[in-house]
């Protein structure tokens, strides 16, 4: 296969704390990687050595197919990246921003400008200074500032921190707009599980320094199960019930929620029962696995007391 990226046992550790160890990425050329993983998991430290900002203790970045070195500045070239937090000069306007980027990377296309600002919805903001711009618009114009000289490969440390939900789904497409009708491979990180299901193709998680999993998400579509889930008051009183109803194929998530795997039983008689014997039922539905029950079960379960069935890690 065509890598456009990989990493050979990248290892990185701060005052003796491991935050990458033997870490392991291939991003096929062409794809959208979606890299996951709970806050403090290494994503952004990672994604910093590929982009050769901090050094691995041990281990390689390969970039199109050459090996990341000191004297590597001609490849970055050709990739664009957001990482963390980043830096305008807050007294200068986007374009002047952009401008200065051009110059930086040695693009000579400073039309494309007004591409980028009309892609990120920005073309109406002439003549206001960054430090006007509310959270939502910096980070609109950190993706401006990665695509603006074209660059083949991607990579986008929580790109859609501070969008609201229309921005959201504005950047969602523009990234796929990238990736199909220009070719660009697109590496992303993000903790909004369920949008990174809608638009990667493959999947790395990470915990701990450690990628635990790297795999196409049609894998992990291909197995998913459906079931019947239950938010209910007592979950020790509904289980006592449904074994007394036949029912062994069940899972107790929490305090709250149980899903049901059994496929026979149709959620009004459910329903019914659980009221009967004086149980309280919050909710009731067929769900399928998302990519959140696969990265739980990776983890090891749900963090910080969120269930599995109510969104983000």
């Amino acid at each position: 296969m065509d890598y456009i990226m990989e990493t050979a046992g990248l290892r990185k550790s701060y005052k003796g704390n491991v935050v990458a160890d033997n870490v392991n990425i291939h991003i096929p050329k062409g794809a959208i990687y979606g890299f996951v993983g709970p806050n403090g998991a290494g994503k952004s430290t990672v994604m910093k050595m590929i982009l050769n900002l901090i050094r691995p203790e041990a281990g390689e970045v390969h970039l199109f197919g050459e090996k990341v070195t000191d004297s590597s500045c001609e490849i970055f070239k050709r990739v664009g990246s957001i990482i963390e937090n980043p830096y305008f000069y807050e007294k200068m306007t986007a374009r002047q921003n952009l401008e200065l980027h051009c110059e930086y990377m040695g693009f000579p296309n400073k039309e494309r400008i007004d591409e980028v600002l009309q892609m990120t919805d920005l073309q109406n903001t002439e003549g206001k200074q960054i430090r006007h711009y509310s959270l939502g618009m910096k980070q609109r114009l950190a993706i401006a500032r990665a695509i603006l000289a074209r660059p083949e490969f991607l990579i986008l440390d929580e790109p859609i921190n501070a969008l609201d939900p229309e921005g959201i789904r504005e950047m969602r497409t523009l990234f796929r707009r990238l990736n199909q009708e220009d070719g660009t491979t697109i590496f992303i990180s993000s903790h909004i599980l369920s949008e990174v299901d809608l638009i990667a193709d493959t999947i790395g998680i990470i915990r701990r320094g450690k990628l635990l999993a790297e795999l196409p998400i049609e894998e992990i579509h291909r197995h998913q199960t459906e079931y019947l889930s239950l938010q209910v008051d007592d979950v020790n009183h509904t289980a006592a019930l449904l074994e007394k109803m036949g029912l062994t194929g069940f899972s107790v998530l929490d305090k709250e929620f149980i899903r049901i795997y059994d496929s026979d039983i149709s959620g009004k008689a459910l329903s019914k029962a659980l009221i009967e014997n004086g149980i309280g039922l919050e909710s009731i539905g067929r769900k399928h696995d998302t990519l959140e029950d696969y990265f739980l079960s990776k983890i090891g379960g749900a963090k910080d007391g969120k269930s599995p069935e109510n969104g983000m890690v």
